[in-house]
């Protein structure tokens, strides 16, 4: 299991509903990118991270982690903004207003991203994507859904346990050696996945599937009170985005 669905299972707030979690998270989300960088997604980095850090429960290490990938790719797309390719000063020359537009895009981008972080780390996907069908997905989008999400699980632990049973066999010890253990992993988790496949097929059909996968989804109603706090919430940022917005110079 990966760790963020392992926090997401363990979360204070595992047993509400999807809906309840969505309007805050995914609120947040939508503020980041809608208002003015500044101070409207500074704002809901701020509010986000605290939301994640306390009523949440979400360990800070845990949420380092899962963080520093998206805010790589974030750091990634602002440097560009610093630089120009071509013009009358050279092929590559500092961008006008370059540091501005970055720190711009940084802060809608990590905000933004704390905001999706917030709706995994509470929400596991068991208990969302059997939901969706409700919502209008259609069911064999949804199922498909879940049997990929199910067998990538299973398909990472295949490959931790060949990559382990390499390194036992010191498959690792050189260059060489690293890269035939690399096509070795590669060719046999790609025969293991199809394996698996064929082997879910079968047993779908011996256990007379007929189109649509039946699960138990924990029982949770829409919380009134919560869903109204999140939206006050949501309402105090956009008010206090636009009485303190100032341009980011």
């Amino acid at each position: 299991m990966l760790p963020i669905d392992a926090a997401a299972h363990s979360s204070r707030w595992r047993r509400r509903h999807p809906v309840d979690k969505a309007v805050l998270g995914l609120g947040l989300t939508v503020l980041a990118i809608s208002l003015p960088p500044w101070p409207g997604a500074a704002l809901v980095l701020l509010t986000a991270l605290a939301v994640l850090l306390g009523p949440a429960g979400v360990p800070g290490r845990k949420l380092w982690r899962a963080y520093r990938v998206p805010l790589g790719f974030c750091v990634t797309g602002a440097a560009t903004l610093l630089v120009q390719v071509g013009g009358p000063d050279g092929f590559l020359t500092l961008a006008d207003e370059g540091p501005v537009r970055a720190g711009e895009l940084l802060l809608r981008t990590s905000a933004a991203s704390l905001g999706v972080l917030l709706f995994a780390f509470t929400t596991p996907m068991s208990d969302l994507l059997p939901r969706l069908v409700k919502a209008g997905i259609p069911a064999p989008v949804v199922d498909v859904a879940l049997v990929t999400y199910r067998m990538s699980f299973l398909l990472l632990d295949s490959m931790r346990r060949i990559r382990e049973a390499q390194a036992a066999r010191l498959g690792h010890t050189t260059r060489a050696a690293a890269w035939r253990s690399l096509a070795g992993l590669g060719a046999t988790a790609f025969v293991r996945a199809f394996d698996r496949a064929t082997r879910l097929q079968a047993g779908l059909a011996g256990r007379g599937y007929d189109g649509t996968l039946r699960v138990l989804v924990p029982e949770a109603r829409i919380s009134v009170r919560f869903t109204a706090v999140s939206l006050a919430l949501l309402a105090t940022l956009a008010a206090l985005t636009l009485v303190l917005e100032r341009p980011l110079t």
